[in-house]
C-alpha cells in the first residue's frame, strides 16, 4: 500500500524538474530575483567525483550507475536487431558533466527552419544573441563571440600529430580548414572548442548552478524521483516526488518546469496524464491532456564509428595501456593541466556533405586518437584512431514511452534509425566519405588500415546500409520530443514561449522541445533553449 505523499514545507513560485543543462541555467535566472522561491529538484546527486571535473572522466562516467542512468534502446531494425546503450546523465549537472564537452551551436539554417514553422523568436537572428551572451569564449569579444557569460570556452590543450594528419587529408580531399564552426556556417576542418576552463570540464553547474546555490530563495533537493506533476483541472500546481523512501508533494504558486530532458520530460508527463490518451489508457493512467506529440518526434545523430588501424605515429591505446605512459599523462595533467587527460572524446571535427544535392554539410565527423568498442569499456592495445560520420539531419523518427507507471522504471526508448531510405543512403555514403579521407595522401605515412567495418565490407549500397547497422552507434543527441509546435497542430506539444498546449502553468524547457534537430552537438543549443526560456517564463510573469 502506497503511503500518502507527505507535504512539502510552503508553496514556491517556480519548481524546476531537473538539474541537467536546461535546468541549472532556468534554476539560475528565476532566482535571481530574491523576492521568487525557486525549487530545483534532480534524481542524481552532486558532482563531488574526480571524473566529473577531469576532462577524460567520460570514459569512467559513462556506463557507470553513480553517474548515467543505464538506459538502452530497444532492439533496432535498422540496427540490425542490435540494442544499444543510451547514456544520460544522472547527476547535477546533467549529461553536461559527462558528455563530450564540444561547443557547437549548429548552422543557422537550422533555426531558419525552426522560424519558417511559425516559430517566432527562433531564427538564427534571434538565437544568435543569445548564444553570444552566454559566451566567455577563449576568442574574445568578435561578431560571433563574447566574454563575461557563464558559458565558459576554451580551445584544446593537446594536440595529435595523427589528428594534425587527417585535418591535412580533409584539405587535400577538398574540406576547407577553419578556426571556428560557430558562426552560421559550420562547414570545415578543425579542432573543436571546449567546455572547459584550464583544463577541467565546465558543466552547466560549475557555469550557472554552483555560484547562486547560496540564495537563500533557492533551494536544491538531489536523489528525487520525479512521479507527476499535480493539476487542479488544467493548470500544474505542484509535483509529486522520491526521495529516500518517501513520497513528497512540493506545490508551486506559478509554474512548474520540466527540464528533465528528451528522455525524462516526456516520462514525467506521460505519468502526469499529458500525453497519446490511447498509451495512457493502457497504463490505466487518467487522461489530464490527450497530447499525440509527448513521446513522439524523437531524433538522433547516428554515427558510423569506422575504426583505422595506424602506425608509426602515437594514440593514446598505447598509453592507457603503458604505466609509464598513464603516470606520465597523470603528472603532465597534475602540473599543467595539459594533456590527454584533458581531451574531450573528440578533438577534431569535419564538417561537409555526403554526396551531390546537399547545399551545407549533411554529415559530421568526430575524429578520436583512440579506439574501444563501445564507451564504459577498455581502448584498444593496438594503435588506432576512430573516424565517426553522423547524419546531420536524419529523417528517422522515433518514440519514448511508459514501460510501466513507475518512475523507477527504464523508459521503452525506440529511436527507429535508418527506418527512411535518405538515412540508409547518407549511412552508406558517408562510409564512402570515410575510406576517401582516409585513404589520402597526408595520411599514406601512417598505413591505415580499416579494422571496422572492415576491408570485406564491398562499396555497394546493401552492403555499406548493412555494415552502418553493424557499426551504428548514438552520439548521445536526443531531441524532440515534446516538440514546440502552433496550437494548430495536433502533435505540437509546447508553443513557440515552451507553455504545454492546452495546460496552465506547465512548460517544458529542454531539448525535447526542438521541432528538429541542430546539424551539431546539442548541448550548447540546450543552454540556448534554457535561456531563452527563463526569460519567457519572466516575462511572462510580470
Amino acid at each position: 500500500m502506497t503511503r500518502p505523499a507527505e507535504p512539502l514545507d510552503g508553496d514556491y513560485d517556480y519548481i524546476v524538474v531537473g538539474a541537467g543543462s536546461a535546468g541549472c541555467v532556468v534554476a539560475n535566472r528565476l532566482s535571481a530575483d530574491p523576492k521568487t522561491r525557486v525549487l530545483l529538484l534532480e534524481a542524481g546527486g552532486r558532482d563531488n567525483w574526480m571524473w566529473f571535473h577531469i576532462p577524460v572522466g567520460y570514459l569512467f562516467a559513462i556506463g557507470n550507475p553513480r553517474s548515467d542512468w543505464m538506459y538502452a534502446t530497444e532492439p533496432q531494425a535498422g540496427l540490425n536487431g542490435r540494442p544499444i546503450s543510451y547514456p544520460r546523465g544522472k547527476v547535477v549537472g546533467g549529461s553536461s558533466a559527462i558528455n563530450a564537452m564540444i561547443s557547437m551551436r549548429g548552422q543557422a539554417a537550422d533555426y531558419d527552419h525552426w522560424r519558417s514553422l511559425g516559430l517566432t523568436g527562433w531564427g538564427w537572428s534571434d538565437v544568435a544573441p543569445v548564444f553570444r551572451r552566454l559566451d566567455d569564449h577563449f576568442l574574445g569579444e568578435t561578431d560571433h563571440h563574447g566574454v563575461g557569460g557563464e558559458w565558459r570556452v576554451e580551445a584544446p590543450r593537446v594536440r595529435w600529430a595523427v589528428l594534425d594528419a587527417i585535418a591535412r587529408a580533409a584539405v587535400e580531399m577538398g574540406v576547407p580548414a577553419t578556426d571556428d564552426f560557430n558562426t552560421g556556417d559550420n562547414s570545415g576542418v578543425g579542432l573543436f572548442h571546449v567546455n572547459q576552463k584550464r583544463g577541467f570540464r565546465w558543466s552547466a553547474a560549475r557555469g550557472f548552478l554552483k555560484p547562486v546555490l547560496h540564495r537563500a530563495n533557492l533551494r536544491l533537493e538531489t536523489g528525487v524521483l520525479a512521479d507527476r506533476v499535480l493539476f487542479e483541472g488544467s493548470r500544474a500546481t505542484g509535483v509529486r516526488y522520491r526521495q529516500n523512501g518517501r513520497v513528497m508533494d512540493a506545490r508551486t504558486r506559478g509554474e512548474v518546469i520540466l527540464c528533465a530532458g528528451s528522455v525524462g520530460s516526456p516520462m514525467i508527463l506521460q505519468r502526469s496524464g499529458v500525453g497519446p490518451a490511447g498509451v495512457l489508457a493502457r497504463h490505466g493512467i487518467a487522461v489530464v491532456r490527450d497530447h499525440p506529440g509527448v513521446g513522439a518526434n524523437l531524433q538522433d545523430h547516428l554515427q558510423q564509428r569506422a575504426i583505422y588501424k595506424v602506425s608509426g605515429v602515437k594514440t593514446l591505446n598505447e598509453t592507457y595501456h603503458s604505466l609509464i605512459g598513464l603516470g606520465l599523462m597523470g603528472a603532465e595533467y597534475a602540473l599543467f593541466q595539459r594533456g590527454p587527460l584533458t581531451m574531450a572524446p573528440s578533438q577534431l571535427g569535419i564538417f561537409t556533405t555526403s554526396g551531390p544535392g546537399h547545399e551545407r554539410p549533411n554529415i559530421q565527423f568526430h575524429v578520436q586518437p583512440l579506439s574501444l568498442d563501445r564507451f564504459g569499456e577498455p581502448l584498444h592495445r593496438f594503435p588506432a584512431v576512430t573516424v565517426a560520420a553522423c547524419n546531420l539531419r536524419p529523417t528517422s523518427r522515433g518514440t519514448i514511452g511508459l514501460r510501466s507507471v513507475d518512475p523507477a522504471d527504464a523508459p521503452v526508448i525506440d529511436p527507429n534509425y535508418l527506418s527512411t531510405d535518405d538515412d540508409r543512403r547518407v549511412a552508406a555514403d558517408a562510409i564512402r566519405v570515410t575510406r576517401r579521407l582516409m585513404g589520402q595522401p597526408a595520411l599514406a605515412a601512417y598505413r591505415p588500415a580499416e579494422h571496422l567495418p572492415g576491408p570485406g565490407v564491398g562499396d555497394d549500397a546493401a552492403a555499406l546500409a548493412k555494415a552502418a547497422g553493424d557499426i551504428g552507434a548514438t552520439i548521445f543527441h536526443p531531441v524532440g520530443t515534446a516538440r514546440m509546435g502552433l496550437g494548430s497542430d495536433p502533435t505540437a506539444v509546447v508553443d513557440a514561449r515552451l507553455r504545454v498546449i492546452g495546460l496552465q502553468g506547465l512548460r517544458v524547457i529542454d531539448a525535447s522541445v526542438m521541432p528538429t534537430i541542430t546539424s551539431g552537438n546539442t548541448n550548447t543549443p540546450t543552454i540556448m533553449i534554457a535561456e531563452q526560456g527563463a526569460g519567457f517564463v519572466l516575462a511572462d510573469g510580470r
